[in-house]
């Protein structure tokens, strides 16, 4: 009966109004991200009160798996120690759940905090309807763009100094749309998802970015001479966006010549803005410039929502428990969240401890060439927060 009813009423539908019709139609059949994912082009999410009380604000922690928990660890020592105002609501995943309600959860916390510090999310199982936790989560709180900051610390031993390049990445299609099937047996079809809305909502926030922050020129990276049409729409949308803003410097690169650009001349970038796929080859190519994964930390950003991670989102299995991961990227994070939230007084504390402990201390943990443990690299943070805030008051300066 539902069947013919939908029929019917199909004629007295625009094209374009019955993607939404079906997904109302199906609203209670599945849950929210499943929906969002299905309909990449599902219109932006509303915001609902954020918990903070009294002067502190309550913050979503997702350890994550592998060194996720141990570095959220040294997050929570640094913020006690430096008496920052922020709690920690921490709610854990199963990587080997075969269902959605650790997801589901988490997701709600965010949506009722508003800010999220979190690890890299394992998703073991390859049952083809659980998604990637950590793709869910972007998409489900439409966390459009991340943003990366990537720049060389004088004090750590790196092919090319000087570098400082703002990546600003779409986050929520792409390759990652999560749109596959396999045909006939043996033929796996794998959507890609360029949306004209999302495409400039990317372009102009990395050109509002550039703007705000004094910065000369944006490259935008690209395989349109291949995929003419889906990133050819994303190269076009950028060039549109750059004439509102004349005083920028815009060019585009393909990403293959890109990659061997940022590896030969990282310097001749100022900020890049790209696709999802590409987005996660360059932060990483990128980040192993500076020196590896353990530094720098990555911003992923909604209308109404802030995640706040490790830049290249690895989980680091390998090297857990062991007490030689580096917690740097994890720490920059949490400074990064500190910033967003309005504490910039622990925030900057925080952020030159963190530079001092590097650069002139030289506290390296083994990724970069050092012999510090984990332990050591935290303790003489902890040391310069204590140095920088000798004979202040704390209490009367948390923004």
């Amino acid at each position: 009966m539902a069947v013919r009813v939908c029929e019917r009423l199909r004629p007295l539908l625009k094209t374009s109004q019955w993607p939404q019709f079906s997904l109302i139609r199906k609203a209670s059949l599945a849950p929210d991200y499943d929906s969002q994912h299905k309909n990449p082009t599902a219109k932006r999410v509303a915001a609902i009160a954020k918990a903070k009380y009294g002067g502190r604000h309550t913050v979503t922690m997702l350890p994550g798996g592998g060194i996720g928990p141990e570095l959220m660890a040294y997050v929570k020592e640094v913020f006690r120690f430096a008496g920052v105002p922020v709690d920690f609501e921490t709610v854990s995943i199963d990587p080997q759940s075969e269902g959605n309600e650790d997801l589901e959860y988490a997701i709600t916390s965010i949506r009722r905090n508003g800010v999220c510090i979190k690890g890299n999310i394992e998703t073991k199982s390859l049952t083809a309807g659980v998604q990637s936790r950590n793709v869910a989560i972007r998409s489900e709180l439409d966390l459009f763009v991340s943003v990366l900051h990537c720049r060389s610390y004088p004090g750590v031993h790196c092919r090319h100094k000087g570098i400082d390049v703002i990546l600003v990445r779409q986050n929520t299609e792409g390759e990652y749309a999560m749109l596959e099937h396999e045909s006939v047996g043996g033929v796996v079809e794998s959507m890609k998802v360029v949306t004209a809305e999302n495409a400039e909502r990317v372009a102009r926030y990395g050109f509002e970015f550039a703007k705000k922050h004094g910065r000369k020129k944006v490259t935008t990276i690209h395989k349109a001479n291949i995929m003419k049409l889906s990133d050819g729409l994303f190269l076009e949308t950028s060039r549109r966006v750059a004439k509102d803003y004349p005083n920028i410097q815009h060019n585009d690169m393909i990403i293959d010549n890109c990659c061997m650009q940022l590896v030969s001349n990282p310097h001749q970038f100022d900020v890049m803005i790209m696709t999802n796929l590409y987005g996660s080859i360059v932060s990483n190519v990128v980040c192993g410039l500076v020196g590896g994964a353990g530094l720098i930390s990555g911003r992923n950003y909604g209308d109404h929502y802030a995640v706040f991670e490790p830049g290249t989102r690895n989980t680091g299995t390998a090297i857990a428990g062991k007490n030689i991961a580096n917690p740097i990227a994890m720490l920059n994070a949490a400074v990064d969240m500190l910033e967003h939230l309005g504490f910039t007084y622990h925030a900057s504390n925080i952020k030159k401890a963190i530079e001092f402990t590097i650069n002139e201390d030289r506290f390296h943990t083994p990724d970069l060439g050092g012999s510090s443990s984990s332990t050591d690299v935290v303790q003489n943070i902890l040391k310069r927060v204590e140095k920088l805030t000798e004979g202040h008051n704390w209490l009367g300066k948390s923004h």
